[in-house]
């Protein structure tokens, strides 16, 4: 009886063994495509990712180790354990300790450091690869994003054309991405490609970035915007520079123009929104997108900044900036703070808090007689004392 009950047991063990291990199988499916990027900047944020987990791992896989061997050997069956009641310091272990996180951090740190500075999505590309730096005199790619809800709108301005929820770019062409929303907060996200940017309205960002493979993936917005956030995504297609030409020349073939009126029409929330190209494009249009003024005879929200300049400072032109903190004032000269004053170039105002030079008369006297038995004075009876029950 007592064998039978094992070998159930022991079968239970395998059943739930094999129930947990069954889905890793499917697993091979999924493509991890933050770790399998087919652009260059993407390649150098996957590599600072590993690094930084290796590098944390050399502590974290140490310690869990440990945590079992001390559990092992100082456990309470062990015959062979040392039981030592004076032990309080040791200079080796402490150097250890603290060694270790030091080195991690700092090299953590330069890596860090230099990483932000050279993966700048506002600076230009150096290289489209491993030992292959931009060639010299070299235009990237403009492209023109705005992020609508809940789709992307992407403007190539000089080939004159305008894509929705489809992005595609040459490989191993530099392309600089300038970035707007129209009412909320998005992040302009292809993992392929680069990082995360944000889409603000009325304010434009910028990305630096290139494919180096050709193929079709994936890119979306990473900040939750309402309903239709789930599907607001687009197709990023990597294209030979022939294939592109190509397809540029597709768009203009067919296809209306995106004007005014169209972008305004398109400006409306929507959900799944198909695929949609334009063969040509109202000029300026994304300017008119980041300084909200696409409406005719709405301002732009540029020629409002500078009126308004010019309004609080009668002095400054249109493109001027106003005067910082340390500035010269554009009228007479710089104040003096008081603290930096001298007391006689500071004077002095009236004493307000100074006893008036007159005594007091009346109740205001002190010891008058209507200054005292306050306590004796008569008060209106109270709406819920005896007296108001009676009435």
């Amino acid at each position: 009886m007592e064998s039978l009950n094992r070998s159930e047991s022991f079968s239970r063990r395998w059943l739930r063994l094999i129930q947990t291990a069954a889905p890793v199988p499917l697993l091979g499916g999924c493509n991890m495509v933050v770790l399998n990027p087919t652009g260059d900047v993407a390649m150098q944020q996957r590599d600072l990712i590993l690094f930084a987990t290796a590098v944390m791992l050399l502590i974290i896989v140490p310690v869990m180790v440990l945590t079992v061997l001390f559990a092992w050997r100082y456990r309470r069956g062990n015959p062979d354990k040392v039981y030592d009641p004076k032990f309080d310091h040791s200079t080796t272990l402490e150097l250890v300790i603290w060694a270790c996180p030091l080195l991690i951090i700092i090299a953590l740190s330069a890596v860090t450091w230099t990483s932000t500075h050279l993966l700048d999505p506002f600076r230009p590309l150096e290289r489209i690869g491993p030992g292959r730096p931009v060639a010299s005199g070299s235009k990237p790619l403009e492209v023109e994003v705005v992020a609508l809800d809940w789709k992307w709108l992407f403007i190539y301005p000089e080939q004159g054309i305008a894509t929705v929820n489809e992005l595609a770019l040459p490989v191993d062409v530099p392309v600089h991405f300038s970035i707007t929303s129209t009412s909320q907060f998005n992040t302009f996200y292809a993992p392929t490609l680069a990082g995360m940017i944000y889409a603000m309205p009325g304010m434009e960002s910028q990305l630096h970035a290139v494919l180096n493979k050709p193929g079709n993936s994936w890119g979306y917005s990473g900040n939750y915007t309402g309903r239709g956030y789930s599907d607001m995504r687009f197709r990023l297609r990597g294209m030979n520079r022939d294939a592109f030409d190509r397809w540029t020349q597709g768009v203009k073939a067919g296809g209306v123009a995106l004007t005014r009126t169209e972008y305004i029409e398109l400006e409306r929330p929507s959900e799944k929104v198909p695929v949609q190209r334009f063969a040509g494009v109202e000029p300026e249009l994304f300017n008119l997108v980041l300084n909200r003024c696409v409406e005719e005879g709405k301002p732009c929200m540029v020629d409002v900044m500078a009126r308004d300049r010019v309004r609080a400072s009668g002095a400054l032109g249109a493109h001027d900036m106003p005067p910082g903190r340390d500035a010269p004032p554009i009228h007479g000269e710089k104040p003096t703070p008081a603290l930096e004053k001298s007391p006689d170039e500071k004077g002095s105002g009236p004493n307000v808090t100074k006893p008036p030079s007159t005594p007091p008369s009346g109740q205001h006297e002190p010891g008058h007689p209507s200054n005292r038995g306050l306590t004796f004075q008569l008060l209106p009876p109270a709406p819920w004392g005896p007296q108001a029950a009676a009435g």
